[in-house]
């Protein structure tokens, strides 16, 4: 039997976490919803995934840092980054770390289903 797609997000706009989840859970996938990467991080839920969607900016540990951290610990899970605040640098610093995807905010759902698409590849 096939693992069910299991998205872990990560974002401080409660918002944004709720229509995310409702979005995926119409097209049937799981979705385990954090407001920072700290509740993530004592949460169980890293081992869950199949792949992370991670705001950039957020308050404590950024989303960036918590793609390295969990790299260090040796997460091969794909993350895909969202940001309302781009730029250059950032988004650099984002693909270079291997992001497989990167969005800017307000993105199209269909922007987000395919890159959690191509994420679960």
């Amino acid at each position: 039997m096939a693992q069910p797609t299991v998205v872990i997000v990560v974002d401080d706009d409660p918002g944004l976490l709720k229509s995310v989840a409702r979005l995926l859970a119409h097209h049937g996938i799981e979705s385990r919803t954090f407001p920072s990467a700290e509740a993530l991080l004592e949460s169980d839920s890293v081992q869950t995934a199949t792949c992370f969607l991670l705001d950039i900016h957020l308050g404590g540990i950024s989303g960036l840092k918590l793609q390295r951290q969990l790299a260090a610990s040796g997460s091969k899970w794909p993350v895909i980054f969202m940001t309302a605040s781009d730029d250059e640098v950032t988004r650099k610093e984002a693909m270079d770390g291997g992001c497989i995807a990167y969005l800017r905010k307000p993105f199209a759902c269909q922007v987000l289903l395919d890159a959690i698409e191509k994420a679960v590849a």
